[in-house]
């Protein structure tokens, strides 16, 4: 009867334990919701429109890769057409080296940014009218500057979670 007693009481104990602490990773979970809080508070402010009403996506392409970002409804002409000044915008800024919009939003220099700004002539951008919003094409025919749009895409999908295959 005792070694019962005592199985049973360690079952409650383990079962007391777990209850207390459900996830052994719930500190980095937490992290990874405020980071992605202010991801999209950031986001909000510096695209001008908000994240949750547009869809973003983030493309590869062999010669460099596209950022699109659309309104969610077809009839959302005030988003749309902030989408559209936006994207507009950061065709130049980024042409001009100036990726200080990407940093202000996900609050560090993303990867692929510094070989961006040091290799922007070799690279082309610019900006493409879509229905729902509009694109930045980005191109280039040099290697090292392929791979850093490329890292910096790749970082963009994982940091909007869009969901978007990276290859």
């Amino acid at each position: 009867m005792k070694k019962l007693l005592a199985f049973v009481l360690a079952c409650e104990l383990q079962l007391w334990a777990q209850a207390a602490d459900p996830c052994p990773m719930h500190k980095e979970h937490m992290d990874a919701a405020q980071h992605q809080a202010e991801v999209e508070k950031h986001g909000n402010e510096a695209m001008g429109f908000p994240q949750d009403k547009t869809t973003h996506h983030f493309r590869l392409a062999a010669d460099g890769g596209t950022i699109e970002v659309a309104a969610n409804e077809d009839n959302d002409k005030q988003n749309r057409d902030a989408i559209r000044s936006h994207l507009t915008h950061i065709a130049t800024m980024f042409a001009n080296g100036d990726f200080s919009a990407p940093m202000f939003i996900h609050g560090e220099v993303p990867p692929g940014v510094p070989v961006m700004k040091e290799r922007r002539a070799q690279i082309s951008y610019s900006y493409e009218e879509l229905a729902g919003g509009g694109a930045v094409r980005m191109r280039t025919n040099d290697r090292e500057a392929l791979k850093a749009i490329h890292e910096f895409l790749r970082f963009q999908i994982e940091e909007h979670r869009t969901g978007d295959r990276t290859e």
